[in-house]
């Protein structure tokens, strides 16, 4: 099938392959494909991220990685990661399995579902629970609700956001107050942890709370905050799109379904997978990492020019928003072959044809020192729903075809209705 087409990607796309790598629209100027990317990931020190990423502050909170620089940046990422170390990761399987299966479970034949809108709360839910326990995923719907507020606000031009605040207009007090909420639920858990009372499942919260840098200094409640918030935020609203573009690419390729679910009943069965089954689905591996070429999370990406420079015989001033494009970048002939084709075999190693993309070619995460903190968890969350989706029940495209929205984070405007054909019982591997 051909892939999703999103008109503002599309026509930077076309802009790119009429006048080069460097295009300016107004205030902005995009430097456009590989070795545009190699260039803005190369040299971090020609740009800042909390000017280019400042319209996220009402969400994420002005400590959140996203917009830190230099050494802030630095330290905060040190006491972040081991959160999200692979080893860590492992141990969520289970978590995320189980949350997969509880609203797997409610389908019925002939029931038509919101898959974008349904596992975007199971990714929340599941997220919430594996990084930071049962306590606050038991309010997954009051994140979801509150959260959702402060999104709204902050998916339109930066210069929106910046009015809104200024102007402080009913949007604005609204997504505040929703903030207010959210800021005190989350500081409520950390004054528990601080306090020294600790749950078996607070593997996270407790590391960010009491973790400390080789100098002996930690987080504050604010930092502490606004990675807790970051990490809810950007873990469901990114992931959750992915997975609704990886149902709908499957549904329209045909075979793709088939050929996933053989692959999981072969190395898994319907039991849980572990870390080893994982490395073996290549092909359902390949759909993950397709949907995120087809459709990154972010169809453009900003950086704020700390000095002048130059790139391609152009100059570029201090001072400029510079945005490069994953969307683009994905979607160019010269790199990918067959590139609006939707081909999960096109990862798999043991292929003659296969090539490892180069960081500057695949970067649905980003790249360079501020590469995506959750990139693991979010590719293995991927899988594992996937694996549970197609061995659990089988579906059908409802008419029509789901239209992209949002520049920051792409997802289905209208989420993406599907017919539930069979649903397999627990237990029940599919054959």
């Amino acid at each position: 099938m051909d892939a999703v087409r999103y008109r503002p990607g599309e026509l930077l796309l076309a802009a790119h392959r009429r006048r080069g790598p460097v295009l300016r629209f107004g205030p902005y100027t995009y430097l456009l494909g590989p070795e545009a990317n190699r260039f803005v990931l190369g040299n971090s020190d020609l740009f800042r991220w909390r000017e280019a990423f400042q319209s996220l502050v009402p969400v994420d909170g002005p400590t959140s990685l996203i917009v830190s620089d230099g050494e802030d940046h630095a330290r905060r990422r040190r006491l972040v990661q081991p959160a999200l170390h692979h080893r860590r990761i492992d141990q969520y399987l289970s978590i995320m399995v189980e949350h997969a299966d509880a609203t797997l479970a409610t389908w019925r034949p002939g029931q038509v579902v919101d898959v974008y809108r349904q596992f975007r709360s199971v990714i929340r839910r599941g997220t919430i629970h594996a990084l930071f326990g049962r306590r606050l995923a038991g309010d997954e719907a009051f994140f979801g609700e509150q959260l959702q507020v402060l999104l709204d606000l902050v998916d339109r031009l930066p210069a929106s956001v910046t009015w809104a605040r200024r102007l402080r207009t009913p949007g604005w007090r609204r997504a505040m107050a929703a903030r207010g909420r959210v800021d005190e639920r989350v500081h409520a858990e950390i004054d528990r942890v601080r306090s020294g009372v600790l749950d078996e499942d607070d593997h996270v919260l407790a590391t960010l709370v009491r973790g400390r840098d080789d100098d002996g200094a930690g987080l504050s409640d604010e930092e502490v905050r606004d990675q807790v918030v970051s990490l809810i935020a950007a873990g469901y609203e990114t992931t959750s799109a992915a997975m609704a573009w990886a149902v709908h690419l499957m549904l329209c390729t045909p075979g793709s379904w088939e050929r996933a679910r053989a692959e999981v009943v072969e190395v898994v069965g319907d039991r849980a997978p572990v870390k080893e089954d994982l490395r073996r689905l290549t092909y359902l591996n390949g759909v993950v990492h397709e949907a995120l070429r087809l459709c990154p999370p972010a169809v453009v990406v900003p950086r704020w020019a700390v000095e002048d420079f130059t790139f391609d015989g152009r100059r570029i001033r201090a001072g400029t928003t510079v945005l490069y494009s994953p969307y683009v970048t994905h979607r160019l002939p010269e790199v990918w072959p067959e590139p609006l084709r939707f081909r999960p075999e096109r990862w798999d190693p043991a292929r003659a044809d296969h090539r490892k993309p180069g960081p500057h070619e695949f970067l649905p995460f980003g790249g360079g020192p501020h590469r995506c903190v959750g990139s693991v968890l979010a590719t293995t969350e991927l899988t594992v729903m996937l694996a549970r989706l197609v061995v659990r029940t089988s579906l059908r495209s409802a008419p029509g075809r789901p239209r992209p929205t949002s520049l920051a984070a792409m997802r289905p405007r209208d989420g993406l209705p599907a017919l539930v054909s069979a649903p397999r019982p627990a237990g029940h591997p599919a054959r």
